[in-house]
């Protein structure tokens, strides 16, 4: 095959990668956000927990019927992941209950230069001063966007911390597994999905019962919140492996970055399905201001050393079968 023609192929893959999880994402919040404000199934924790489920459920029919091959993850690893990934998932439920919206919008756009420098320490990364500015403007224009009120408080302020660090380390060693044990997206939710389900599973509803005060074992299933339930977890599989397919092919701080594009959708998408509010000049302004840092980071991150490794490389394990 001809480099121009690897290039075009490898283009097609990265957007529709992307645009699987744009859907994804932005189809899950829309979902959730129905199930939790017009339903009252207030349970995040415990909803995630069986989003994890679901997905283990596909990755098991899928090794089952041959589509996944047998691979191998060491559990020091696995473990190191899955205590990541869900102090990501209890940090951000905690953060959002004890912060103000605008101290949280404010501490998820932290995630960015937090996973900048975990690249930079970890991974010997140099990002150009192109590269470096174009982040910044993105962080400026979804600013604009999202942040209005701000309060802080120490016990906020903690929890954001927590949450902010997990989730960058979490979506480091995403791309970290993948390339050191040359797992595929679906092999590395084959190991950590079981995992993370069980975990949520168990802590959810005593931690949403502390969060909300309301247990889920109460809670009035009737059959359209059932239809609610189980279409969030259907999504969320995709959203699920949809994270693991992008930051495999990139790094996390492109998905954070590129990422915030699902912001500016949703934010649309309120426009449009519960009008004007919430929609103004100045938020307009942002969402302008976000689309040019993201095609601006895209050019500059993409030409020679936008954003390029120092001589180090990472020993690679090859998957093992049995």
């Amino acid at each position: 095959m001809a480099p121009s023609s690897k290039a075009e192929k490898k283009a097609a893959l990265d957007a529709a990668a992307w645009m699987f999880n744009v859907v994804t994402s932005v189809g899950i919040i829309i979902v959730n956000k129905a199930l939790m404000a017009t339903y009252g199934f207030s349970f995040a924790t415990t909803l995630t927990g069986l989003h994890f489920a679901t997905t283990t459920l596909m990755t098991t029919v899928l090794r089952m019927l041959g589509y996944v091959q047998a691979s191998h993850l060491p559990l020091p690893d696995l473990l190191k992941f899955v205590l990541f990934a869900n102090f990501s998932i209890v940090g951000m439920n905690v953060s959002l209950m004890w912060n103000s919206v605008g101290f949280y919008q404010i501490a998820k756009l932290t995630m960015i230069p937090v996973s900048c420098l975990l690249e930079v320490v970890l991974d010997k990364i140099h990002y150009s001063r192109d590269t470096k500015l174009s982040i910044g403007v993105v962080l400026l224009g979804v600013g604009v966007c999202t942040v209005t009120d701000v309060s802080v408080n120490t016990k906020g302020f903690v929890a954001a911390f927590i949450a902010v660090w997990s989730t960058s380390l979490q979506q480091y060693y995403v791309h970290l597994l993948q390339r050191k044990y040359s797992l595929s997206s679906f092999n590395l939710l084959g190991h950590t999905a079981p995992v993370q389900a069980a975990s949520l599973l168990l802590l959810g509803p005593f931690l949403d019962y502390w969060l909300t005060d309301k247990r889920v074992d109460r809670y009035d299933y009737n059959t359209t919140a059932l239809m609610f339930i189980i279409m969030s977890c259907t999504i969320a599989v995709g959203t699920n492996l949809s994270q693991f397919i992008c930051i495999g092919r990139f790094t996390a701080v492109s998905f954070q970055v590129l990422g915030h594009m699902k912001t500016i959708l949703v934010l649309i998408m309120g426009f449009f399905f519960f009008g004007k509010e919430g929609l103004n000049l100045h938020v307009v302004f942002g969402m302008i201001i976000a689309v040019a840092g993201m095609v601006w980071y895209g050019n500059a991150s993409s030409k020679p050393g936008g954003k390029e490794r120092r001589s180090h490389s990472l020993p690679t394990n090859r998957t093992e079968t049995r």
